[in-house]
């Protein structure tokens, strides 16, 4: 019963990670293109602005974090 639960862990770190907004906007993303695509527009671009737009705003969110925390210590 121990590796259930193992691979249920493994799934949760490999799908969500470190930022479960990444996730969210990704799946969001597959969903959106996905809607658009059946109601017959062209929407390849969605999921690559989704993907760059939210990996630009993880990093943004990060920096911001690691400069408050390196900016307290002094």
């Amino acid at each position: 019963m121990k590796w259930i639960t193992r691979f249920g862990q493994f799934w949760y770190d490999f799908v969500i990670g470190d930022d479960w907004t990444i996730a969210v906007v990704v799946v969001a993303a597959v969903a959106l293109t996905a809607f658009l695509t059946h109601h017959g527009w062209n929407a390849w671009p969605v999921l690559p602005l989704c993907v760059v737009g939210a990996l630009g705003t993880s990093s943004w969110r990060a920096l911001r974090a690691h400069r408050r925390v390196t900016s307290g210590s002094e």
